[in-house]
């Protein structure tokens, strides 16, 4: 089939962004297309040697309220939306003087980058607000059957190729080109939606909330993956718009592609391990972690972490919270230990040598550099179910404070309260129903993903064995019934962490003063679903 091309003699160009146009516009000119501007964009290209013809001289209407008003106008429009194989529209077109217009070239006042300015008024917002930008663009996307739309300097490049080889674009690219317009006002909208919402404010059951009305999600693809959770399955990276750090914006320093399950992951390890001030490492299975831990240095943590679960490490990813050093790397090369990924804010020359180069499987393991931490607002976190999208808060924690309550007669030991801060900070971090042993701030038992608790107390026992013994106990949740401190007990439990609020809170209670184990209630539940 032979491709038609839809032939480019006439452009209408007004675009806040200026990046690339010169070439472009010149690219146009050099071969006789004739440009009609407006505004800024006119004399930009007078200054640059392009002819061009200002829209108001063609409209025979002047540019009035302050710019509010200067392509509204049928001359425009009509030229736009004309269809070139309707005898009645080209009919209109000569009774009404009007040239058609093949080219739109526009791209949008900037809105978003207006209202993220410090102390920018609520007036200066309102007047970056594009009326007819939109309009135009949106006019030449439904008519990309004859003409053709460029919303970003990034599209000059593909336009002017094929103008130059056949005198026109072909159907594809405009279809493509009309498909982008519409994200992008979608996106405009949206923005704008939202910064409205943001002047308003709103309430969910009385109290202030940060979950919108409507929700428009803007998502961008990064990159496609190499599967999804099987193999079977296709999958893709999409970005959203984002003040903090992640995995969209890391940059992967080596190794071969990340996979669906790669990426779960490593999200998880970082996010775990940017929670902590001091030193810290975690290894992730299956989006649980096995083995985490703090020290006063990273090769440090890194040890301890490993030895959380050695067997469950084989094939996991690692996560740090320090850049990576020598000595970090060389502790990861231990015979017989297989590592997927690693991710950290950096990694330093010798470190990426030694991980890229020994043993031989670290020619694939990726390396992933998150870049600096930077304050961000709290986070949404978006589950997809069913015909809906489940949206709520991300579980940030702060810090132990004073609604922690020791609820039994037998006190905390002072030497234990780091271990029980840790503990209590991996938890929210494990699948519900999820236990944690931890002992000299690293993790050395855990049950996750258990549908009862005392199923999750006996696999978190089971994986510390000896290391059970001086360890203490944190819990997501409230224990329903006192048999689970029973088994605390019996593995060598020195004190328990939860949340509290069962209605048997007397008798799990009893079972720890029985036992002369601690237990503080937080207050607070931390389910992972």
């Amino acid at each position: 089939m032979v491709t038609q091309y839809s032939p480019i003699r006439r452009a209408l160009i007004s675009v806040s962004d200026k990046t690339g146009l010169a070439e472009f516009a010149k690219g146009l000119s050099a071969r006789g297309v004739e440009i009609y501007s407006t505004g800024g964009t006119y004399r930009f290209l007078l200054d640059h040697g392009i002819v061009a013809l200002e829209v108001a001289q063609y409209t025979g209407f002047p540019e009035v309220m302050d710019g509010r008003v200067k392509t509204l106008h049928p001359k425009i429009f009509g030229g736009i939306l004309a269809r070139r194989d309707h005898q009645e529209d080209l009919e209109s077109l000569s009774a009404h003087s009007i040239d058609t217009i093949d080219l739109v070239v526009v791209n949008l006042y900037p809105f978003e980058a207006t209202v993220a300015k410090e102390g920018v008024s609520f007036s200066e917002a309102i007047e970056q607000i594009d009326i007819g930008g939109p309009s135009l663009i949106r006019a030449a996307s439904k008519n990309h059957a004859f003409v053709t739309v460029a919303t970003s300097p990034e599209q000059y490049g593909s336009i002017l190729a094929e103008f130059q080889a056949h005198g026109g674009t072909s159907q594809q690219l405009r279809l493509q080109l009309a498909l982008e317009c519409f994200e992008s006002t979608a996106k405009y909208d949206a923005a704008i939606g939202k910064f409205l919402a943001s002047q308003i404010g709103g309430k969910a059951g009385g109290a202030q909330t940060v979950l919108p009305e409507r929700l428009h999600l803007d998502m961008t693809k990064v990159q496609d993956l190499r599967y999804g959770e099987n193999p079977h399955q296709q999958a893709a990276l999409y970005a959203r718009p984002s003040s903090g750090i992640s995995l969209v914006q890391a940059k992967q320093l080596h190794g071969k592609e990340l996979s669906y399950n790669n990426l779960l992951d490593a999200d998880s390890a970082y996010n775990i391990v940017r929670c902590f001030a001091r030193p810290s490492a975690v290894v992730i299975k299956h989006n649980n972690p096995c083995g985490a831990a703090s020290a006063h240095k990273l090769s440090a943590a890194c040890r301890k972490a490993l030895d959380g679960d050695p067997q469950s490490a084989f094939g996991g990813i690692l996560g740090f919270n320090q850049s990576v050093d020598a000595e970090t790397a060389n502790e990861l090369c231990q015979p017989g230990l297989f590592i997927e990924a690693i991710v950290a804010p950096a990694f330093s020359d010798s470190a990426i040598e030694i991980l890229s180069t020994k043993p031989k499987w670290r020619e694939n393991v990726r390396l992933i550099a998150m870049g600096k931490e930077s304050e961000s607002e709290r986070p949404l976190d978006f589950r997809f179910v069913q015909g809906g999208v489940l949206v709520q808060q991300a579980d940030t924690l702060p810090p132990a404070n004073l609604t922690w309550k020791t609820v039994t007669t037998v006190p905390v030991a002072d030497e234990l309260w780091d271990d029980i801060a840790f503990g209590w900070e991996m938890v929210r971090h494990v699948k519900s129903n999820a236990i944690v042993l931890a002992r000299d701030a690293a993790l050395v038992g855990v049950g996750a993903g258990q549908m009862s608790r005392v199923d999750s107390v006996e696999i978190a026992i089971s994986k510390a064995a000896d290391r059970s013994r001086g360890s203490i106990l944190a819990s997501d949740a409230f224990f329903p019934f006192p048999d689970s401190i029973h088994r605390a007990a019996q593995a060598g439990i020195v004190a328990i962490v939860q949340p509290g609020g069962s209605k048997k809170d007397d008798e799990v209670i009893a079972a720890c003063n029985e036992h002369r184990i601690p237990m503080l209630f937080t207050g607070q539940r931390h389910f992972r679903h």
